[in-house]
Parts: structure tokens; C-alpha cells; sequence
């Protein structure tokens, strides 16, 4: 857990929790716990701007709105925050946890993995993006080698569902451990 992440979710027992918590954290603390579920700075002002949410809810739906409306260059923002798949961030439990299903993988599917990354880097030159919680490498190996088949126009649309979907899981993670704390 990060530092900002630690400050929103708090080591007072008598704290606010879960989204009490995040709709009333300091704006540079709630931005920052913003900024490590999406790296757009777009989409985590939208979000910051629509608070107080009265639901887990009304934030993930705030959430699905703001990255309909990311543009190519806010897309690109969010997606320098991913590292490729089968190369999670070291010391970053957040990427670690989400390409689980890549732990495992045999070395051959490993490598095989890193050069699909590099030819849908050097097509689309971005990662590929894909929501990873709950698949097998397997299936993460086929969705590259079928997306790469893709227009660049088509793959941005995927890319921004696949988007949504983890911002989604991270939001309510974020909350989720507010709640714990």
C-alpha cells in the first residue's frame, strides 16, 4: 500500500471508513489514491470533482463516465500507468496481484508473452491493455494475439472497456480497504 493509499485508509480506529473516508480526505490525498487506480490526471479530476458519492455506486458510475469521455491523449496517460503484462511493477502489489494468472506461466509462454507485448507495442505503440484479474495467461496470450488483428480505432475502444473494467476493480478495492482498515 502506498503512502497515499495509507493516508486515506487510516490507522485511527475512530476514522471514517470506506467512501466516507475518500469523499472527505484532504483533495491532494484523494487525488493521489486517484491517480493509483488510473494514471489519467483527466479522469481522476472528473472523479475528484463529482465528491461526496452516496454509493460505491454513484462513484463507479462517475467513474465509467469519465473514461467514456478520455480522449487518445488521456487514454494514453492511463495506459503509461500499466506495466505489460507478464512484467508487473516490482514492489507493486497492485500489478503483481492483477497479473496473477502470469505467475505460473511456463517459461516458453512467458517469453512468448513478451514478444506479442513488443508487436502490439510496435503497432499500436502502447501496451497491451487487458483486465487481467481472473485469467490465465493462457487466455491473456490469446486476447493479444486476436486484438493485435485489430485497427488502431477498434483497439482504443477495447482499450478504454478494459480500462473501465479495472478502474472499476480498483475503485472498489480502494473503498473495500478504506473499510477494512
Amino acid at each position: 500500500m502506498t503512502s497515499s493509499t495509507q493516508r486515506l485508509s487510516g490507522e485511527d480506529p475512530e476514522s471514517p471508513t470506506g467512501l466516507t473516508r475518500f469523499n472527505t480526505s484532504a483533495e491532494g490525498d484523494a487525488l493521489a489514491a486517484l491517480r493509483e487506480v488510473c494514471a489519467s490526471s483527466a479522469w481522476g479530476s472528473k472523479l475528484l470533482a463529482q465528491r461526496p458519492y452516496a454509493t460505491t455506486e454513484a462513484l463507479l458510475l462517475a467513474s465509467d463516465a469519465a473514461t467514456a469521455e478520455l480522449t487518445a491523449g488521456d487514454l494514453a496517460e492511463a495506459m503509461a500507468g500499466h506495466p505489460p503484462i507478464g512484467r508487473p511493477k516490482p514492489g507493486d502489489p497492485t500489478s503483481s496481484r492483477e497479473q496473477s494468472g502470469m505467475a505460473g506461466a511456463s517459461e516458453d509462454l512467458k517469453a512468448e508473452m513478451l514478444e506479442l507485448n513488443l508487436a502490439y507495442q510496435e503497432k499500436f505503440g502502447h501496451v497491451f491493455l487487458i483486465c487481467a484479474t481472473g485469467r490465465t495467461g493462457e487466455q491473456m496470450r490469446d486476447a493479444v494475439r486476436t486484438r493485435i488483428g485489430n485497427s488502431p480505432e477498434q483497439e482504443r475502444e477495447i482499450v478504454r472497456t478494459e480500462l473501465g473494467k479495472i478502474n472499476r476493480i480498483r475503485l472498489t478495492r480502494l473503498v473495500e480497504e478504506e473499510s477494512a482498515a
